[in-house]
């Protein structure tokens, strides 16, 4: 089993990191926060310079695991690697793929998929892993509109993800979207073992008007006992913590949950 490491995902911060002074200040809160590793999200990191956001995190003493990058602009594989080598980071993900009213087709997603197996060989063979980041859409079943009472729970984009990407493709999985779609987290963790080098880590409440909301970890009613289990023997190294939205000021989110997964025995030891 590998080494844990608890992480933020920026786009919590995403109102934080507008310019590089932004990053540099955040990041340096992070740090002073019990933070070590950071994701970088589409949001705010787009116009930074490589060697400008590896100056801020070894001035802070942070180290970038992973990022989020758009689909054309992975598409310029020497732009993407040497991008990512300049700050010492080995894996990407996009964040999605087919949302809409009406979702996509089958054929889409598997056209999709062709594509994204074109290009994740590419990156991999010089050193930069492709990964998807799910939302609750890639569990809508395909045919759900068309024909209702006849639907397979079991036929939708996720799986499809899971059985025809390429072995080099890894998944970022979403705690609170894998919920939000009527998922079990542990069950999808299982199912891509070996896969998932990190995972979004987020809780989900309900209010008494039976909105799901986002939440800290572990003030939710999210099985996180189970999805640590299921992570741990997933292989999973980087538990970056992420909220879109949600009441409490996104540094505290982060705090409160990073404590939260402390106390529940993330990242106490390193596994051998």
């Amino acid at each position: 089993m590998p080494s844990e490491s608890i992480g933020a995902q920026m786009f919590t911060l995403r109102d934080h990191c507008k310019t590089p002074a932004d990053i540099a200040s955040t990041c340096k809160k992070l740090k002073d926060m019990g933070f070590d590793t950071i994701q970088a999200s589409a949001a705010g990191f787009n116009d930074i310079a490589a060697d400008e956001l590896r100056k801020i995190l070894d001035d802070t003493g942070l180290t970038c695991v992973a990022t989020h990058k758009g689909l054309d602009w992975l598409q310029d594989v020497s732009q993407a690697v040497d991008w990512h080598k300049t700050v010492g980071c080995a894996l990407t993900a996009i964040g999605g793929f087919g949302a809409g009213k009406d979702g996509s087709s089958k054929a889409d997603w598997q056209a999709f998929i062709k594509a994204y197996n074109d290009l994740a060989p590419k990156l991999a063979a010089k050193g930069l892993k492709l990964g998807y980041h799910n939302h609750s859409h890639e569990l809508s079943p395909f045919g759900l509109a068309e024909n209702p009472a006849r639907i397979d729970p079991h036929d939708c984009p996720m799986q499809l993800l899971v059985d025809q990407t390429d072995p080099t493709v890894w998944f970022e999985l979403d705690t609170y979207w894998i919920a939000h779609g009527g998922g079990d987290p542990a069950q999808w963790i299982d199912k891509v073992a070996g896969r998932i080098p990190a995972i979004h880590v987020k809780d989900m409440t309900i209010t008494p008007a039976r909105e799901q909301k986002m939440c800290e970890v572990g003030r939710g009613n999210l099985n996180w006992p189970r999805v640590i289990d299921a992570c741990r023997n997933a292989g999973v190294e980087y538990y970056l913590i992420e909220r879109d939205k949600g009441d409490v000021d996104p540094f505290e989110t982060l705090k409160i949950s990073l404590e939260n997964l402390k106390a529940m025995g993330v990242g106490a030891a390193t596994m051998v």
